[in-house]
């Protein structure tokens, strides 16, 4: 496998990392900030989770609507205009006096624009590397990811004991800035990959032809669902341990760069292929202890060692790339992305309710338990599944 300082020669991979890291500090520092801000307005867990995660809500709406973009639109100009519309709409948020309600609006709507960035973003990535460097690439941006948001929570959590959540937020929209900069300085004015205009039409068009393929449906749902659950208990950090949120945030960050880490380097293919289903479940399990309620030390440890299983991730996205033609990377990227994200906000609504029914514990428990069935059911799904046919390159 080619070792992470080759990919950093590669043209225009360096701007994209950078411009990455930019925009997950924004939204690590901007989402605990208004998680935390919300929480304190209203008291309420839904309502929390909801303005943390509740930009993934609007992520079904992009994928029906958007999602053709992500091949027909010139990379660099829609992931630059992408991230200063994140400034804007963070710095909005910060707004005193703003209602929740209006908050909340502005959240989905960011969560909108966001459903194009993920399909242009991994697009681009797999067009500045070939296929046999997708996935240590993937990686590479997955451990950054980790990385910037231990940074970014440990940061945050210190901002906001010393300062205002509206103060972290404009912090956040400047971070966004940055990220807009580096990408408009350091990218090349590609053409678009796809031939036509972004239409509805277009997206469904693609969307079913991607749907098309069992192999890649069981893909697809392994990528959106078990993560999708997981990410509801992460949803309930703020409520489960209010003034120590962060720290959860932070540990489960560092369990996911390990498990990037090992999953991108540190594993051979042939043991590689075997643990997607074992790192799912890796990913829900330790979250079942949270039925005990306990405390803080063994909460974190507990969320470090679920986080590991994201590394799963990886392992499906490279099968993805596998199974689809090349022409429809950036859709087929985005429809995972936007999907996942989806997934994610519908389980931190349902996780809220529960929370808000119930006890933060008792949502969390859940969650993992359905993660674990779903993992299961996918798996025994998998093995019956026949083996994929090769699509012709033009397949439309």
């Amino acid at each position: 496998m080619p070792g992470y300082r080759s990919l950093f020669r590669t043209p225009e991979f360096t701007p994209l990392f950078l411009g990455s890291a930019a925009q997950t500090a924004a939204q690590t520092v901007g989402g605990l900030a208004l998680g935390t801000l919300v929480y304190r307005a209203t008291g309420s867990p839904l309502l929390s989770a909801v303005s943390m995660f509740g930009p993934s809500l609007a992520q079904v709406l992009g994928a029906s609507f958007l999602l053709s973009g992500a091949d027909r639109l010139p990379p660099r100009t829609a992931l630059g205009a992408i991230a200063l519309v994140f400034a804007a709409g963070t710095a909005v948020q910060a707004v005193p006096g703003l209602p929740v309600g209006a908050t909340l609006g502005v959240v989905l709507v960011l969560g909108l624009v966001a459903s194009l960035g993920g399909g242009v973003h991994w697009g681009l990535l797999n067009e500045v590397l070939d296929k046999g460097r997708y996935l240590p690439g993937r990686s590479l941006f997955n451990m950054m990811g980790g990385l910037m948001q231990i940074a970014g929570f440990a940061t945050g959590g210190a901002l906001l004991a010393a300062l205002s959540p509206r103060v972290c937020l404009l912090a956040a929209a400047g971070l966004y800035l940055l990220a807009a900069l580096v990408l408009r300085l350091g990218l090349t004015a590609r053409p678009p990959r796809a031939a036509g205009r972004p239409s509805a039409a277009a997206t469904w068009r693609t969307n079913a032809l991607l749907w098309s393929s069992r192999p890649r449906r069981l893909t697809y749902l392994g990528l959106w669902l078990p993560n999708g659950m997981v990410v509801g208990c992460e949803s309930l950090y703020v409520a489960y341990a209010p003034h120590a949120a962060g720290t959860l945030f932070a540990c489960g960050a560092f369990g996911m760069f390990a498990g990037d880490v090992a999953v991108g380097r540190l594993l051979p293919p042939a043991v590689r292929r075997r643990l997607a289903t074992p790192l799912l479940l890796l990913l829900a399990a330790p979250y079942l202890v949270f039925c005990a309620r306990p405390p803080l030390p063994v909460a974190a440890v507990c969320v470090a060692v679920a986080s590991v299983g994201f590394g799963a991730s990886l392992l499906q996205q490279e099968r993805l790339v596998e199974l689809t033609p090349g022409e429809l990377a950036g859709q087929a990227l985005g429809l995972h992305s936007a999907g996942m994200l989806t997934l994610q906000g519908v389980s931190a609504t349902v996780a809220g309710t529960l929370a808000q029914l119930t006890s933060p514990a008792v949502g969390m428990t859940v969650m993992a338990a359905g993660s674990v069935c779903v993992t299961l059911a996918l798996a025994t799904a998998g093995r019956r599944s026949p083996a994929p046919e090769p699509e012709p390159a033009g397949a439309r």
